[in-house]
Parts: C-alpha cells; structure tokens; sequence
C-alpha cells in the first residue's frame, strides 16, 4: 500500500478485525481517484483528523464529492446510549422535537460542518454536501456512506481509553459493519 506522507491512518476492510490494512482502490473512477468520500466530524480532534487526513489523502487527485457527516446522539454520550432501543430512539427524537431541542441540535451541526467545509475548501475541494444524522452514531455513519454511494469512509480514531470505556468505539463499530473501506484517522 502506498504512504502518505504525514498521515497517521488505517484503513481497514468492510468486516475485518485486528488491525488489517487494505488499499482502498475499489470503485474508482478513471485514473484512480474516488468519486465521493464521507467524512464523519464533531467538534473534536478526531474531526480535525477526518479533514486533514481527506486533504493530504487527496491532494493530487481529490475525489469528485465529500460528504460531510456530523451525527446528534439522540440519548447523550453515556454508557446507556448503545442500549437505547429503535423505538426508545424514535420516541425520543419525536419529544425533542416537539419540544424545539432538534432545530438547537441541528443548529449546532451546521456549525461543526461550516468549520469542516471552510477548511476542507481552503484546501482546494469544492464539491462538499453537507448531512446531519440523529441517533446511534455508528449505525447512521454506515447509512450515509450506502445512502450517498460512498466508497471511503474517513473518522476519527482519537478517543482516550476512558472515552471508549464510557462511550464505545464508534470507529471500530463503523470498521466493523460497512460495506466500504473505512480510514481511522489520528
């Protein structure tokens, strides 16, 4: 597999496990660029790491759209949240919009993504949508990357220990269940 220079990632294939690395290369369009590539960002390190991974991934050839994905849990970022049914997700979603909560929620997405675009656009991409998804983070990364035709899921891989512990890991959630190629960037 060919380095890049700079970037700390992963890239594993759909389903493996213990750290596999596999070139991404399936699905590209003529002269081996993508043809689009998700990026799943928060507010954190690990959304930072999503876009300077993209830009320096795709320097020379950059795909031809960047999906950016920023996902609301719906239930907090607590040790309960996996255990938080279907239903328990939608009637939950349905009170907190009734009660104005989501438009909050979703006003602070547009946020985090207008920080992403702004860079990812400085770097020279142009061809950016923008998604906000509501509710198991991992399960709707996965459903934005089938839905827009994805062929490369980039996320964040920089959660302490603790985070994981109380959280989970959503990357190796995501690694595990997608159908494409997923970079964990650092």
């Amino acid at each position: 597999m060919p380095a890049v220079m700079g970037a700390a990632a992963e890239v594993r294939a759909p389903g493996a496990t213990g750290g596999s690395v596999v070139e991404a290369s399936g699905g590209c369009r003529a002269g081996g660029a993508m043809n689009k590539v998700l990026l799943a960002v928060d507010e954190s390190k690990g959304g930072n790491a999503c876009v300077s991974t993209c830009l320096r991934l795709f320097a020379a050839r950059p795909p031809q759209e960047v999906v950016l994905l920023h996902v609301n849990e719906l239930g907090g970022k607590s040790l309960v949240h996996d255990r938080i049914s279907d239903a328990e997700l939608a009637t939950l979603h349905e009170d907190l919009e009734a009660s104005g909560v989501m438009k909050e929620l979703a006003s602070k997405s547009r946020v985090v993504l207008e920080h992403h675009r702004k860079t990812l656009e400085q770097g020279g991409l142009t061809r950016i949508k923008t998604l906000i998804g509501f509710g198991h983070v991992a399960d709707e990364i996965v459903k934005a990357a089938k839905n827009e035709g994805a062929e490369l899921i980039i996320i964040g891989a920089c959660r302490t220990l603790m985070q994981k512990l109380l959280m989970g890991d959503i990357s190796k959630a995501v690694a595990n269940m997608a159908d494409v190629p997923v970079l964990l960037a650092k």
